[in-house]
């Protein structure tokens, strides 16, 4: 064991307290030595195991925990409203308005740093294992806070979550570290303010603050009040609570069958509270394994199956996708400057809950995520986790196992599309890159402010498109790309000029588009996907596509009007180039400068190529405005809790200029990840590779012969090529070298009670189909008609074929 005394010891020493706290518990041995093991099974899961603390990276980690130890206990000066003078919670106007969040906020981490305290306290290797000095440290303050502010007579202000979550985790694990050391009465007064502020009805019905990634947390209070007082009842309510999170829900916060995760009923949040439901439920299912409490409903199956399902298709060489982290993309380095968070920050602590939800899944589950963890872990060469300095100890420790075990094989990156309908989100898998895209419908948020937080992501649902590369551009979205990056011009947003105050629209999710045509269709591989684009407050609207292929998206807009009285334009890249931004810059075989700033009207232009990143192609020539610029911003300009210290980067951007305020504006290009100037000049001078077969307001879509694709949006039903749609549709078709066809079609609207649709193709037979298909005509065309897609939820019906 890596703490401060052996697990036996432990039991031993947690046992005899159960009995004398006079708290609610089993009359039996045999039960009050339950609730012992589960506060040892707990210091296990909060201190961490297998790891030396002698050996690095475990080293210096105990060595740094010491050190922001004593900083806090040096700092730590009890007074009227205080603990810490940086962290004043007496709040003069107690309210639910952002000042009051403020006070509520520092309460809740005046708990956290007790935490540190004691886990400074327990674990070896610290300077401070056992120091009686920081035992009394950690008495004096938890009982300071209980006197002054969390306790059973006050009424909470400010944020619900520092009342109900953050601070009672924080000050139940403290309870379990510092068990033995702490008298009963303390204990029972503790339990009594957390019994205060989250009674049994915080989890009486699924709603509201009590869904998804917030319930898990709250049955983690629950779970642990139970067993720091022993109270079977409790803990017993915990488990029986979880039930409402494990099934599949068709709306609002949870888990879908297509893969998504909302929380904040509008908001994709896959990295940020999906990892807070992951760890929590990995926490729960490894505390009550083998006791009396065991989670054995048979609906966590959804949760293991989602590991790969939902989570694992935003991961990408230890990152997570910025588009499936709500408000957190903006929470950079902190105004105190010791927190830091990016992509690669937040996808380390997404691999380990899928490490801790292992231990409770089966063999076969668990063996396999080793795999996918492990190659994850060893590609972030951007980020190495190893290196992660914000990661918990138990999570590290957990990755520095799969990484050590030579057992493991670590499982390389898929080439695979995936398309989430219910919450606008997709992406798509290459051979050396992948790609992320984030939309918004009447179901789904532009972006989700809140808490002064994201104060600039308005437009990040507006057909962004992110993408890196296998080895290279890693980082960027990690190195300051968002409080530096132009907000107008997010790379593959069409979008108005109009100036938006901070957090427009509205806080927690709130502003949704009235659109109802967002999605696509995909056989898995590739993919056509569409969005009814309207602005954020603004008059603009335009019809967006993307088809997604081998090696390429080809990108297409039409129908883009506004009367906002200002500039409307399609950003078809805005690439991070770092602090020295020397990338070169080539168009159609001309190298551009590389001074900063520049900026120059090409007009014409057919293909460009970015050096180190990848290339674009211009079908037919089109006039694009690109410019090098340095950027200044900050992370508090974006979140009011981040540092104002000024970061520089330096971009290369194009972009299509539609004009103040443009009638039935247009634009096209390719995007080449990875790919060479040389390529990149070869598929511009190809003009049979791609065909654009329609860019209109009505219809967009392509024919892309050498791999047999055909993609089209049907905004409007009507003909396009060989192919007609009755009502507005997605169809894909991937033609085969065996004589076979794979049809795909989805009813993006979700409003479709009847469809038919004619591939003017030679067809002899239909070999497999959905239910929703009610009828096939084959033959020198076929004909398919569907009856009601309006319960489908936008998912794709595929349909194969065989051809003449």
């Amino acid at each position: 064991m890596t703490t401060c005394w052996s697990r036996r010891g432990f039991l031993t020493a947690s046992t005899g307290t159960a009995f004398a706290l006079g708290l609610p518990a089993r009359s039996s041995f045999a039960a009050a030595d339950e609730f012992a093991t589960l506060r040892a099974k707990w210091r296990a899961l909060t201190l961490g195991e297998g790891f030396s603390p002698t050996a690095e990276p475990f080293r210096s980690r105990l060595a740094q925990l010491g050190t922001t130890a004593s900083r806090f206990q040096s700092s730590m000066a009890p007074a009227p409203g205080s603990l810490w003078p940086d962290l004043v919670y007496a709040d003069p106007e107690p309210d639910t308005d952002q000042e009051s969040a403020g006070y509520s906020a520092n309460m809740n981490t005046s708990y956290n740093r007790l935490s540190t305290l004691a886990q400074a306290y327990s674990q070896q290797g610290t300077g401070l294992t056992g120091d009686t000095n920081l035992r009394d440290t950690v008495r004096t303050g938890l009982d300071h806070l209980h006197a002054e502010v969390y306790n059973d007579t006050q009424t909470f202000y400010g944020n619900w979550y520092n009342w109900q979550i953050g601070a009672p985790q924080a000050l139940l694990d403290v309870c379990v570290l510092m068990f033995d050391e702490l008298s009963a009465a303390q204990i029972a007064g503790y339990l009594a303010a957390v019994d205060h502020f989250v009674p049994d009805s915080a989890v009486g019905s699924y709603s509201g603050n009590s869904t998804g990634a917030n319930r898990v947390d709250l049955c983690r209070v629950l779970a642990l009040r139970g067993v720091v007082g022993s109270n079977a009842a409790k803990i017993a309510l915990a488990r029986d609570a979880l039930s409402p999170v494990f099934p599949y829900v068709t709306s609002g916060d949870g888990l879908y069958t297509d893969g998504s995760f909302i929380q904040h009923t509008t908001v994709p949040y896959t990295g940020t509270y999906g990892m807070v439901l992951l760890r929590g439920l990995g926490m729960l299912f490894a505390l009550l394994a083998s006791s009396s409490w065991e989670i054995t409903d048979p609906n966590r199956q959804i949760v293991f199956d989602a590991v790969e399902n939902a989570w694992a298709p935003f991961l990408y060489n230890g990152l997570v996708m910025d588009c499936v982290s709500g408000r957190a993309i903006s929470r950079g380095l902190s105004t105190s400057g010791t927190i830091q968070q990016d992509d690669h920050l937040r996808g380390h602590p997404v691999l380990a809950a899928i490490m801790l939800l292992g231990q409770g899944a089966s063999t076969t589950e668990n063996a396999r995520w080793r795999g996918l963890v492990k190659g994850w872990l060893q590609r972030d060469y951007y980020s190495p986790p190893m290196d992660d300095r914000s990661i918990t100890l138990p999570a590290l420790a957990r990755l520095k196992t799969v990484l050590d075990d030579t057992s493991v094989t670590p499982i390389a990156e898929p080439t695979a599309h995936r398309l989430f309908t219910s919450m606008a989100r997709a992406t798509h898998r290459r051979a050396g890159w992948a790609a992320s895209l984030s939309m918004a419908d009447r179901r789904i948020t532009y972006y989700e402010t809140g808490g002064g937080e994201n104060l600039h992501g308005w437009h990040t649902g507006s057909g962004m498109l992110y993408w890196w590369g296998d080895t290279f551009a890693n980082g960027q979205y990690s190195d300051a790309f968002w409080p530096t990056v132009d907000p107008y011009r997010l790379p593959g947003i069409t979008a108005s000029r109009k100036v938006l105050a901070d957090a427009a629209g509205g806080d927690w999710g709130a502003p949704v588009p009235d659109v109802d045509w967002v999605g696509g269709a995909t056989d898995g591989q590739r993919a056509a996907i569409g969005q009814h684009l309207k602005g954020l407050l603004s008059t603009l609207t335009a019809k967006k596509s993307w088809f997604c292929l081998d090696d390429a998206i080809v990108c297409l807009g039409a129908g883009i009007r506004c009367t906002d009285g200002t500039a409307v334009e399609s950003t078809v890249e805005n690439r991070n180039l770092g602090p020295t931004g020397n990338a070169p810059f080539i168009v159609d075989g001309t190298a551009k400068p590389a001074t900063y700033p520049w900026s120059e009207s090409l007009t014409g232009a057919e293909w460009a190529h970015i050096g180190g990143h990848g290339g674009y192609v211009f079908p037919g020539g089109a006039a694009v405005e690109a410019l090098r610029d340095a950027r200044d911003g900050s992370w508090n300009s974006i979140n009011t809790g981040g540092s104002t210290a000024v970061l520089n980067r330096k971009y290369l951007t194009m972009y299509v200029d539609h004009g103040t305020d443009p009638a039935n504006a247009t634009y096209a290009y390719v995007l080449l990840p990875g790919a060479s100037s040389a390529q990149t000049a070869a598929r511009a001078a190809d003009t049979t590779w791609l065909t654009v077969l329609a860019n209109t307001d009505d219809q967009q879509g392509i024919g892309v012969p050498p791999l047999g694709f055909t993609g089209v949006n049907f905004w409007s039903g009507g003909t396009v090529g060989a192919l007609v749609a009755s009502d507005p549709c997605c169809v894909m078709i991937s033609e085969r070298s065996d004589g076979t066809a794979v049809i795909c079609v989805s009813d993006p609207t979700r409003m479709r009670t009847s469809l038919t649709l004619t591939w003017n193709r030679a067809v002899s037979a239909v070999i497999s189909q959905p239910p929703t298909l009610t009828s096939a005509t084959t033959g020198s065309a076929l004909q398919l008609t569907f009856g009601d897609l309006s319960t489908t939820a936008g998912v794709t019906q595929r349909i194969t074929v065989t051809l003449v």
